[in-house]
């Protein structure tokens, strides 16, 4: 399944591909990618935290890539209260509130893995926390191709314990 909305590196991976070579961590930056997913904003094998702790981590890493405003972090968790960001399958997408819109500068997501899951509620464990930022109508994308990623299922699963977060950025950037 292809989620070229996530910003993936199509002709680069292609040419990978049929050379039979990986691509360097240090060629995919914000710089050149398209944007909405950097391998920078992936950070696997986290110690389980509260909800909370694992919202500000992948806020954060929005904050820290240039798609947010700090204060977008405030508004992620202020959602969080409202109505839980747990989507079901081990994967929960923090988002701010609609009133936080000003504070996105541009489209992005971040992705934390949590190994050992971070509890989102009764019964519900996030493996991986998607932090997602959309301009304008941009995050309805982005919630749809989330939808159509979940419906993977064992392929999913597989990314809430690899160590290679270029296979997280992979499976969310181009086919699994």
């Amino acid at each position: 399944m292809s989620f070229s909305f996530f910003g993936k590196k199509e002709k680069q991976a292609e040419n990978c591909a049929e050379k039979n070579t990986q691509i360097n961590s240090s060629e995919i930056t914000a710089s050149n990618t398209g944007d909405v997913l950097i391998l920078e904003n992936i950070q696997i094998g986290q110690k389980s935290v509260s909800k909370e702790e694992a919202i500000e981590m992948a806020g954060q890493l929005l904050v820290d890539s240039g798609y947010v405003m700090p204060e977008y972090i405030d508004a992620m968790k202020e959602r969080e209260k409202v109505l839980s960001t747990y989507i079901g399958e081990g994967i929960a997408i923090p988002h701010g509130v609609g009133a936080a819109k000003d504070k996105i500068i541009k489209t992005g997501i971040s992705v934390v893995q949590f190994p050992e899951g971070v509890v989102f509620g009764e019964g519900n464990k996030a493996f991986l926390v998607v932090g997602i930022a959309g301009k304008g109508n941009e995050h309805m994308k982005i919630l749809t191709n989330l939808a159509e990623f979940i419906q993977e299922g064992i392929t999913i699963k597989e990314l809430f314990t690899t160590e290679d977060n270029m296979r997280i950025f992979n499976a969310f950037t181009s086919k699994l």
